[in-house]
């Protein structure tokens, strides 16, 4: 197929080929592979600025969306590629295979870095989905850093930055500078930009911007990054958010105010308790979906209320393909028992079958589908049978309909039961974090008009 880029992706290209470290920060859906296979080609062929190229991504974008896009556009077929997956043997065949773009999944990274030590022979590297480098104390962060050094140039993609705040651009920005930006250290970053905010006595939980601090930091960080929203250059069609309001039966909600009082629902041969306020939440959250694991591991089924409010969402679609997302395997489980049709996302040419329209119902953990895949030409409705507390997540989940290709309007279901934790994951943990999101994309967005005058 003949590549005919859209104008802002002429524009990240070029960033990238002027900027020997860049950050692209682009909507899910803008095309962000292609376009940096393009300027990765151009660095290799035309250029000559390097031999060897490293992308660093999601296993299943590794393996389903990378490589279809160099056999799909005309102007790549010519890259040969070398996917370091599966394996031992099979990862050392493909390191020492002679290729243009090496492709290795992130859980990977250690083991790489770990098999060439100083003689890390790549001297580019691309990133996809930047932001799952966001903890320094990762160990894919600590092994990249090492080889860091020894790359020329490197490319860090993603649409989410920033998931949980400010604090993680620090891993992120250092390894496309070596913390020239934002510094050297963590430490530094955390006290020359922010203050303490929740504490007990000497231990801190969290902390907050200083005045002024977001600004520097956006200022600091752009030369670095450009931010592109899809809105602004795509024509998509509209995306329609709809909270979908339930009730629990009686009996239903005095098991759940039980445990959400007492942390405890006894039961014969293994209770579910939550000894912590961090376990309780999960299990809260388990409990408005109707089962819970006990301390034995095993399901205790509450109620399937939520499973008859997913019945009438799916005979709402009237026959139409839908993409539900749970958050515990139980509920994939359960689901899958309630409707014998449905398909998970893990299974072996799941999206394939999707997007030929063969699939009425398909199951996916966030996880498992918030990274780079095309969904969009299998349906336009999905559901969120249990919410995630990652707004990253959430966030990539729902943008695998809305993408370039479809055609309809996109709904988004979210199904809440009434008094439940639902409803504060929803309000009180994503949509905050989207604000703080938002704001940091809003300081980096490309004015391409500008720069292009």
């Amino acid at each position: 197929m003949e590549y005919k880029p859209y104008y802002y992706q002429d524009f990240a290209e070029k960033f990238i080929l002027d900027n020997p470290e860049a950050g692209l920060l682009l909507d899910m859906g803008m095309g962000k592979t292609v376009t940096s296979l393009s300027a990765a080609d151009k660095l290799l062929n035309d250029y000559f600025a390097v031999s060897k190229v490293l992308v660093i991504a999601p296993l299943k974008p590794a393996k389903e969306t990378w490589p279809p896009e160099v056999k799909k556009w005309d102007h790549l077929k010519h890259l040969k590629l070398s996917l370091i997956l599966g394996s031992k043997a099979e990862r050392i065949a493909a390191c020492e295979q002679e290729a243009d773009i090496y492709i290795v999944n992130r859980e990977n990274v250690v083991w790489l870095v770990d098999y060439f030590k100083s003689k890390w022979p790549f001297d580019m590297v691309i990133i996809d989905e930047l932001s799952s480098f966001k903890s320094s104390k990762a160990q894919r962060f600590r092994a990249l850093k090492k080889v860091r050094k020894y790359i020329k140039r490197i490319v860090g993609l993603t649409g989410t930055p920033s998931p949980n705040g400010l604090l993680d651009l620090w891993p992120e920005m250092y390894l496309l500078d070596e913390g020239k930006a934002l510094g050297k250290t963590l430490t530094g970053y955390r006290d020359t930009y922010f203050v303490p905010d929740k504490r007990n006595a000497t231990t801190i939980f969290s902390w907050k911007p200083k005045d002024g601090a977001e600004e520097l930091i956006y200022e600091k960080i752009g030369k670095l990054c450009i931010s592109m929203n899809a809105a602004d250059y795509l024509q998509l069609p509209d995306r329609l958010f709809l909270r979908r309001e339930f009730e629990l039966t009686p009996e239903a909600m005095e098991l759940y105010k039980t445990l959400e009082r007492d942390t405890l629902l006894p039961f014969a041969d293994g209770d579910i308790d939550a000894p912590t306020a961090a376990v309780l939440t999960n299990k809260l959250l388990q409990a408005a979906g109707g089962a819970a694991y006990d301390e034995n591991g095993n399901v205790r089924v509450l109620h399937d209320c939520k499973l008859e409010a997913l019945d009438q969402l799916i005979e709402e679609a009237n026959g139409q393909p839908v993409l539900v997302f749970y958050a515990f395997r139980h509920e994939r489980d359960r689901i899958m028992e309630r409707y014998p049709e449905a398909v998970d996302i893990k299974g072996d040419g799941a999206v394939t079958r999707w997007n030929e329209g063969k699939i009425p119902i398909m199951l996916a953990h966030p996880a498992s589908a918030g990274h780079g895949l095309n969904l969009q030409a299998g349906g336009h409705i999905a559901i969120w049978y249990g919410l995630p507390t990652s707004l990253e997540l959430y966030q990539q989940a729902n943008k695998r309909l809305h993408r370039p290709g479809q055609k309809k309007t996109v709904l988004i279901h979210h199904i809440l039961m009434k008094g439940t934790y639902d409803y504060r994951v929803l309000d009180d943990i994503l949509a905050p974090k989207e604000v703080r999101q938002n704001a940091c994309l809003e300081a980096l967005k490309a004015r391409i008009k500008e720069v292009s005058k």
